[in-house]
């Protein structure tokens, strides 16, 4: 099963179909261009992926596709 280890040590797990973990995001611009009836196929080509560690809550942005790593964002104290 495919996986993803977040910086804190937490793996998380890809395989699951819906991930409870992944998201998906687009902006507004990009979804703005949607009218009407909506491909979903088309939708979710225009997202980017991203998880959501559920021990930490750090995101991690796949910019570029699950294949060039992620960006972490976190939470500020």
């Amino acid at each position: 099963m495919p996986k993803e280890l977040c910086k804190c040590g937490q793996v998380l797990y890809l395989g699951e179909i819906p991930n409870p973990v992944e998201w998906q995001i687009i902006s507004d611009v990009e979804f703005d261009r949607y009218t009407g009836q909506i491909d979903a196929e088309m939708l979710y080509a225009d997202t980017k992926p991203m998880l959501v560690c559920p021990h930490c809550h750090r995101l991690l942005v796949y910019w570029q596709g699950f294949s060039n790593g992620y960006t972490a964002y976190r939470q500020e104290e």
